[in-house]
């Protein structure tokens, strides 16, 4: 294995119900851990979405309402998911941008206290987009030399996206082997939360980054104008962009 873990690394996927973050759902999750001894071991779920699938989706990874109509909810699977990803880290496929922030809201509309900066996240996509831009089954095909069968299946994916990580690991010399340097390389932008709307300014102070306070710092607008807070919190935002204003705006009193 040509990653130095020193702890777990979680890669997973998700099959869902669309591509909003925070309005739709998961349908089915696998998640494969594997150890600093290298070894594994790997779980998959389908999941009741609680809504329809809609068809185009369906066409996608093939799963229809009648295949999850008897599944679990998410809610009644996020304790197993949580116990198998707590102690970390977290890696995956264009996971820093959809994966892990829509896995983020399922855990919090289940009232598990999913904490971001508990986990150093890592994305084999950017890795790939750095050096060889394509997707997951040319990158199969390109550092692997296999053809992706069964593509847009959770279990498929994630095993193709481990043994993409692992060989792009091997493959350049000029990258990082351990996952905290590894998720440096692989974020694109840092941001407070996880779907981009709070970022930092040069001071490492969190910034809107939207609406008419774009570019300020958070806790001074909210410290001047808390009826933004009040409106952000009915708005249409993700609950973990949620818990971050509501993290502010609490060390903004002081």
């Amino acid at each position: 294995m040509n990653l130095k873990l020193h702890k777990p690394l979680c890669i997973f996927d998700l099959e869902t119900t669309g591509t909003n973050i925070g309005k739709d759902r998961i349908v089915e999750i696998c998640v494969l851990k594997v150890n600093p001894d290298a070894s594994r071991e790997s779980k998959t779920w389908r999941v009741n979405p609680e809504m329809p699938i809609p068809l185009e989706s369906s066409h996608i990874h093939g799963i229809y309402d009648e295949d999850v109509k008897e599944a679990p909810t998410f809610k009644e699977i996020a304790s197993k998911v949580m116990e198998m990803i707590s102690g970390t880290d977290l890696g995956g496929f264009n996971s820093n941008r959809f994966d892990v922030p829509l896995l983020a809201e399922e855990l919090l509309r289940a009232g598990v206290d999913f904490d971001l900066s508990k986990f150093k996240l890592v994305d084999a996509q950017t890795i790939f987009h750095k050096k060889e831009p394509r997707n997951l089954s040319a990158a199969y095909q390109f550092y692997c030399g296999k053809t992706l069968e069964n593509a847009h299946s959770a279990e498929a994916d994630v095993m193709a996206t481990f043994e993409v990580l692992d060989a792009q690991i091997g493959r350049y010399d000029d990258i990082p082997k351990d996952i905290p340097s590894l998720s440096e390389f692989t974020t694109h932008n840092k941001n407070a939360d996880l779907a981009g709307f709070i970022g930092f300014n040069e001071k490492m102070e969190e910034v809107f980054n939207f609406g008419k306070y774009k570019g300020q710092c958070v806790k001074t607008v909210f410290q001047k104008d808390l009826g933004y807070f009040g409106w952000l919190q009915n708005a249409e935002f993700p609950l973990y962009t949620k818990k971050v204003f509501t993290k502010i705006q609490l060390s903004s009193r002081f």
